[in-house]
C-alpha cells in the first residue's frame, strides 16, 4: 500500500509518501520519498493576519508539485493537513479552495490538539521503558503541541501559540510564556522520571550536530549549550558557520529556547529525538484507518 501525507506548516510544507508493508504480522513503513519546501506561511499570517499573493502562489504551485508527485509514486492514499497558519489566516479556507481547484487536492485545516494527537500517534514511547514517563514536545513555526504519556495512557495534550516563526517576529508574550509555564507545573508530574521525546527539523538538526548514538537521549545541558552557542551568533554566522540554509538558521536558536523551557519547567534532564514527525503521525494514522486496525 502506497500511502502520502501532506503536512503544510507554518515555516515549511512537506509531503511524505510512504509503503506500507506487513512483516510478521506488523506494518512496516519504507519512507520513498520526503519533499520540504520552506513556504514560511507564518511571516505572513502572524504579522498581516492572511497569506500574501506571492506565498499564496508558492502554496499553489508547491500543492501542484505534490499531486503531480503523488501520480508518480501511484498513491492509493493520503492525507493533507495544514496546522497554525493556516488555522489563522482570515483567507485560509479561500486557499484551501483554490489548492483544491489547482491541484485537486484536499486539505483540512486541523486544531493544535489534533496536531499533538498526530505526533503521539507515531507510537514511540510504546517501544521505550515503561518505567519512566514521557512527555512529547513537537516545536513547529506556529505552536508548540505537548502531549504526556504514562503507562501506555495518554494522559495530557494542549497546544500552544508558541513557535519559532512568531518568536522570530516578536509575537510571543509573556502572557503565552505564563501559561505555558503553569500548565506544565499543573500537569507534568508523576511518581516516575519524566523523560521528553522531541519532533521537529530543529531538534533533528541539534540531535545530529551532538553526535548522541540513535535511540539514546540527548541531555538539558547540550542544549543550554548549543542555544547559548547559536544566540551569540547573527543568523549569517550561524549560516557560514555550521552550513545552515537561512529558513534553519533564523529559528533554529527559537526552538531551543522552547524546549530548554519546556524541559526546565517540567523538570526533565534528558529527551529522546526518534526523528518523527507530523507527516510520519499522518501517515500511521492513515494506515490504521483504512486497514481497520483501529
Amino acid at each position: 500500500m502506497i500511502i502520502a501525507a501532506i503536512d503544510i506548516g507554518s515555516n515549511a510544507a512537506r509531503l511524505l509518501i510512504n509503503e506500507v508493508k506487513i512483516q510478521n504480522g506488523k506494518p512496516e513503513y519504507i519512507k520513498l520519498n520526503l519533499l520540504r519546501i520552506p513556504l514560511r506561511l507564518g511571516m505572513d499570517v502572524f504579522t498581516l493576519g492572511k497569506i500574501g499573493e506571492e506565498r499564496e502562489k508558492m502554496v499553489l504551485d508547491s500543492m501542484k508539485i505534490f499531486s503531480d508527485l503523488m501520480k508518480v509514486y501511484k498513491v492509493e492514499h493520503y492525507r493533507a493537513c495544514a496546522t497554525s497558519a493556516m488555522r489563522d489566516a482570515e483567507n485560509g479556507n479561500e486557499i484551501i479552495e483554490k489548492v483544491k481547484n489547482h491541484a485537486n487536492l484536499t486539505i483540512e485545516i486541523i486544531s493544535g490538539d489534533e496536531e499533538a494527537t498526530l505526533v503521539y500517534e507515531n507510537h514511540v514511547a510504546e517501544g521505550l521503558d515503561k518505567d519512566f514517563a514521557y512527555l512529547y514536545v513537537d516545536v513547529g513555526g506556529g505552536s508548540t503541541e505537548l502531549t504526556f504519556y504514562e503507562n501506555d495512557t495518554m494522559i495530557y495534550e494542549k497546544s500552544f501559540n508558541i513557535g519559532t516563526i512568531r518568536l522570530l517576529n516578536n509575537l510571543v508574550t509573556d502572557d503565552n510564556w505564563k501559561e505555558m509555564k503553569e500548565e506544565i507545573k499543573a500537569n507534568i508530574s508523576s511518581k516516575k522520571q519524566v523523560v521528553a521525546i522531541g519532533s521537529g527539523g530543529n531538534i533533528n538538526k541539534v540531535f545530529s550536530m551532538s553526535k548522541t548514538k540513535d535511540g539514546k537521549p540527548m541531555s538539558i545541558a547540550y542544549l543550554k549549550k548549543a542555544y547559548k552557542e547559536f544566540n551569540d551568533l547573527t543568523v549569517e554566522e550561524r549560516m557560514t558557520k555550521y552550513g545552515f540554509r537561512e529558513d534553519r538558521a533564523d529559528v533554529l536558536v527559537h526552538a531551543l529556547k522552547i524546549y530548554n523551557f519546556v524541559m526546565h519547567w517540567a523538570d526533565i534532564n534528558k529527551i529522546f529525538v526518534p526523528k518523527i514527525s507530523v507527516a510520519d503521525g499522518l501517515i500511521h494514522n492513515i494506515y490504521e484507518r483504512v486497514s481497520g486496525e483501529k
